[in-house]
Parts: C-alpha cells; sequence; structure tokens
C-alpha cells in the first residue's frame, strides 16, 4: 500500500486527483487543506511516498498573501521532507503544480517561481525528487465558474442561458485537460519516468490551443445540438475534454431534453442523433402488420437492429429483379443493413408493437433524399 499526501485536496484539481487514486486499491490518501496548519506537514509525511504539491493561492484578496499561501508554504513541506530525509534518508518525491504564470513578473507569478527554486534548492540539497509542472490554464468538472477559468465561465453560463462577457475573441489560450494531467501525474505512482524538458520542467502534454472566441462558439454548438440534434466530433482531442466540461456544468433539470417524435397511423419515427460527416441514428416503432420502407437509394445505406418485436425484410434487386428476404427478432441482436440498388421493406410480422433502431451513414437532407418510391 502506497500512501499519498496531496496538499489542496479540496481544490478543483485536487478533488480530481482524490476522485483517480479512490478508484485504486493500492493507494492511501492524506489530505491537506485550509483547514491544516504548516506545523502538522511533519506528522502527515509519516509514512507518505509521493507528495502532491497543489495547495497555492491565485485570487486573493490582499496581493501579500501571494507569498505566504505560495512561497511560505512550499518551503514549510519542503523543510518537513529536509526533516524526514534527515532522520531517515528517505526521500520523498514532490510533483509541484506551478504555472506559466511563474515566468511573469507580477505578484502571483513572482509567488510561484519562489515556490519553485524553494524546490529545486530541497532537490540539490537532500536528493529529493522534484517534478515541477508549469501548467497553462487546467479545465475540467468542477472547476469554479465566475472565478479564473474562462472554460469553467463559458460552460456553466452558457448552460443556463446566462451572458458570457468576451473582451478579444482572438485572443488565445493555451489549456490543459485535468484528466490529462490526473492521468499524467499518476504515472508517477506506478515509476513510469517523468520527462523534463531543458529548463529542468515536467512536461506536460497534451496542450490545446484556441482563442477565448472559438471557446465561447464550441459551447454554443454544445448547447444548440439538443435543438439541431448535430453533435460534432466529441470523441477525441479536445473536443471530446470541452464537451465532457460541458455536460458536468448541466444542473440536474437539464440532464434530460425532448426530441420532435412524428407519429401516424403506422407508429412513430424519432431522430436523436445527427453528425456532420457520420450520418444520424434513429428509431421507429410499427404495430403489427405494419409495413414501413418499400423505397430504395442510390447512394444512402442503412443499418436496422430491431430490439424488440419480430420483423420480416424483404429486398428486390431494381435491375435484376433478384429478391431476397430475412427474419429478425428482438430477442437476437441481428443488424440488417440496406444496401444501395435494393428497394426494401420492413414488416412486424409479431402481435406486439415492434422498436427498431436505425442508423443511415448520413444525415437526411430533404433537398435529396436519396429515397424513391418502389413497393414490393
Amino acid at each position: 500500500m502506497r500512501r499519498v499526501l496531496i496538499t489542496g485536496a479540496n481544490g478543483f484539481v485536487g478533488r480530481n486527483l482524490q476522485l483517480y487514486l479512490a478508484e485504486r486499491k493500492d493507494v492511501e490518501v492524506e489530505c491537506f487543506t485550509r483547514e491544516h496548519s504548516v506545523e502538522a506537514l511533519p506528522e502527515m509525511l509519516q509514512g507518505v511516498d509521493v507528495v502532491f504539491h497543489l495547495a497555492g493561492v491565485n485570487r486573493p484578496k490582499d496581493p501579500g498573501e501571494f507569498v505566504q499561501g505560495n512561497a511560505d508554504l512550499t518551503r514549510a513541506l519542503a523543510d518537513a521532507v529536509a526533516s524526514v530525509v534527515a532522520a531517515t534518508d528517505r526521500k520523498i518525491p514532490i510533483l509541484y503544480a506551478s504555472s506559466i504564470q511563474a515566468a511573469n513578473d507580477n505578484p502571483y507569478g513572482l509567488s510561484k517561481r519562489l515556490a519553485e527554486q524553494v524546490l529545486f534548492g530541497l532537490q540539490n540539497d537532500c536528493g529529493v525528487p522534484v517534478y515541477v509542472f508549469r501548467l497553462p490554464n487546467v479545465f475540467g468538472k468542477w472547476c469554479k465558474p465566475n472565478y479564473n477559468s474562462a472554460v469553467a465561465t463559458f460552460c456553466h453560463n452558457i448552460a443556463r442561458d446566462l451572458p458570457v462577457q468576451i473582451n478579444d475573441p482572438a485572443a488565445k489560450l493555451t489549456l490543459v485537460y485535468v484528466d490529462d494531467v490526473v492521468e499524467h501525474w499518476v504515472r508517477l505512482l506506478d515509476g513510469v519516468t517523468v520527462p523534463l524538458d531543458d529548463n529542468g520542467f515536467a512536461v506536460m502534454n497534451p496542450q490545446y490551443l484556441t482563442t477565448v472566441g472559438e471557446l465561447a462558439d464550441f459551447i454554443r454548438t454544445f448547447k444548440d445540438s439538443r435543438n439541431t440534434l448535430m453533435t460534432d466530433r466529441v470523441g477525441e482531442g479536445f473536443l471530446r475534454a470541452l464537451y465532457a466540461t460541458y455536460v458536468s456544468y448541466l444542473p440536474p433539470e437539464s440532464f434530460s431534453y425532448r426530441v420532435p417524435q412524428h407519429g401516424d397511423a403506422r407508429g412513430v419515427f424519432v431522430e436523436m442523433l445527427k453528425t456532420p460527416d457520420c450520418g444520424q441514428f434513429s428509431f421507429f416503432t410499427a404495430h403489427s402488420g405494419i409495413t414501413r420502407g418499400g423505397h430504395y437509394h442510390h447512394t444512402k445505406s442503412e443499418k436496422f437492429l430491431v430490439i424488440k418485436g419480430r420483423a420480416r425484410f424483404r429486398f428486390r434487386h431494381m435491375q435484376s429483379g433478384e429478391t431476397y428476404e430475412l427474419f429478425t427478432c428482438g430477442e437476437q441482436a441481428e443488424v440488417v443493413e440496406t444496401v444501395p440498388g435494393w428497394t426494401h421493406d420492413i414488416t412486424n410480422i409479431g402481435d406486439e408493437e415492434m422498436i427498431v433502431m436505425l442508423w443511415a451513414n448520413e444525415v437526411f437532407d430533404r433537398s435529396r433524399p436519396d429515397t424513391y418510391a418502389s413497393p414490393l
């Protein structure tokens, strides 16, 4: 069992790190928060294998608190770790969440740079492994909105139909996603080497480059997708992280939303999700004895999955006249794919309502539907 100390454990990044570590059975976590005094650090370090030093001050009422909350706290931690080295020769690795602001000469940046220097001094004097990450803006779930994160503020406000203020849409932003950060850090526990840049700072990748205006546009698109049903590419990279972050700011009363339902004597048809370049997802129902379809496509292809009821699919080749028939039911997961140039239909041959999932490889376009009636 490895023991970990997290300073600033109740902060945005600290809470995410705690959740990741709680998922592991081989890690015990000790939390240092604002409720603790620095005098508690030596005792809290007993048996600790790694320190994640995340505590800090970034928006104090008094600028003098920058030094107290960043440099002085780090010095107290370094002194406590140095005492452990002197007493037991145990060199506890420290991972420090610094900021790219440490390169600047403003009060916040200076205090973070002082904290870095304290840790590098501990490394030089006592041989303690130190990993200093100069992080850009971190975004993700649980970040406080209307504080110091444009992502958190935009997600929170747009999800609630509140205005967002953008002074310069072209202003550039460099972002890192909290899950990427935490996963990168947790690898340290598993013995993975942390790469360093030429200046000795730990490398954090991936980093995402965007602008304030582009960021707001993406988030508005996420919100609008509930009306348009059009969902962007949110399965990887920056948009995956940003979409997950936006959804995390939805109030519980917005966890669900209704989509249009079109019904007639045959049953209902519901479009659920559309994509820019990977088609759309729908479902439909059919009463007993009802036949749907009776058309062909030149290019469009569809996949049907009967999830309730019994179905008969019929096909006829539009040139040769060749026919084909097959049967599926909800008890057996079997996808039926329509083929361009074959007219097709589906009939509910059971006694109960039939429910069918449907994927089409393109979004339906009323001006070019690529759907031509040809009953079987």
